[in-house]
């Protein structure tokens, strides 16, 4: 890849997750892989799974450091002694990726269009073939991260599939994965899993602090929208996603009759060049807008507000359990229709005014 070009794996303007010294909020996921290795059981495959931006890869990269640097289980198993000084030389070539002994999978970036490519393609990870028969020179561990795995195409997958059938000795697969459901079952089954969960306030202020951001004085709304995801709050700090999700709410409180000039001005923020961001973003506040809305209906319980007038809004839009599993289908059959559309690189404008106008029409149908 291009030194200039972008990584697939890193949010502009935070610490990539391999130059990232302290995790926070995943003790658990930690102790159990750290378990796991003084257990003598070490499994060559793992999965390491939870909502994105919470630290996922901050902690494959963890595992991985430890593992180069000897892998010898501690005695007391504390989730600290994935710790590692980022002076040493382990932590220093792990970030530059001039590790022999490590290698990292993840979307190539097309060179001829000028942008990422939308998956993993099947010669990234057949690149794992030549790496893995590679003796490491000291006789230790060797370690790939693919980063995320739910971002494989199907001849990918299949050819991942192929290498956690048959692994060398001494070798580790750290995958980072969003959506574990996209997976084959058959990696699944070949994988250890470990979860990591979404952040608390104070493990999220930590976080942000350490990855030198300044938040809003009030986080309500950040907070809310990021859902436990340091990676969220920062994409939504940086890309103003607070007005961005008060402009879709605004949107939908205009039902029956949706307002058409709204619309069309959040469909054209989604068009054009350099609108790819844009785009993902306003695609995950309008699933998230309709999850908030369905939990609304189906819980009857009142949400701390993302948004303005949020709570009038989908007291209306979503009064009762049957409102709310309503909204839920939808979310499922939008979220199928846009990774759909995301594929076949259907035009985003477009995108944008269908996904409203199936809003709509669910809204109509509510009482």
């Amino acid at each position: 890849m291009d030194d200039l070009a972008p990584e697939a794996d890193r949010i502009d303007g935070a610490p990539h997750p391999r130059e990232t010294v302290h995790l926070f909020g995943q003790d658990g996921a930690s102790k159990a892989f750290l378990k796991a290795l003084s257990s003598d059981r070490m499994h060559h495959g793992w999965l390491i799974t939870g909502p994105r931006g919470i630290g996922k890869a901050t902690l494959a990269w963890r595992i991985a450091r430890y593992m180069l640097a000897g892998g010898t289980a501690p005695e007391d198993g504390a989730a600290d002694a994935l710790f590692m000084d980022p002076e040493d030389p382990v932590f220093r070539k792990a970030a530059a990726l001039s590790d022999p002994r490590l290698t990292l999978i993840r979307r190539p970036y097309d060179m001829d269009k000028k942008r990422l490519k939308t998956a993993i393609t099947v010669e990234e990870v057949r690149k794992l073939n030549g790496f893995f028969h590679l003796s490491a020179t000291d006789g230790g561990w060797r370690v790939a991260v693919i980063d995320a795995a739910d971002e494989m195409n199907t001849a990918a997958a299949n050819a991942l599939l192929k290498i956690l059938e048959e692994p060398p000795e001494k070798t580790l697969l750290l995958l980072v994965c969003h959506q574990p459901g996209r997976l084959l079952p058959t990696i699944r089954s070949r994988c250890r899993t470990l979860t990591c969960e979404p952040l608390s306030a104070h493990d999220m202020s930590l976080a942000l602090d350490g990855a030198g951001f300044t938040m809003p004085p009030d986080m309500t709304a950040v907070g809310e929208l990021a859902d436990g995801s340091v990676g969220r709050a920062i994409e939504l700090v940086q890309s103003e996603g607070e007005e961005l999700y008060a402009d879709i709410l605004k949107t939908i409180a205009s039902v029956p009759r949706m307002d058409r000039g709204l619309v069309l001005q959040l469909a054209d923020k989604c068009a054009g060049r350099g609108a790819d961001a844009t785009y993902a973003l306003t695609r995950s506040l309008i699933a998230l807008c309709l999850n908030r809305m369905a939990k609304a209906g189906a819980t009857g319980t009142a949400q701390p507000q993302a948004g303005p007038d949020e709570a009038a809004i989908f007291a209306r839009l979503s009064p009762n359990a049957d409102a709310g599993r309503r909204w839920a289908e939808l979310s499922q059959v939008l979220s199928t229709r846009t990774a759909h559309a995301v594929g076949v690189n259907l035009d985003p404008a477009s995108v944008i005014l269908d996904t409203f106008l199936q809003i709509e029409a669910t809204a109509t149908r509510i009482k």
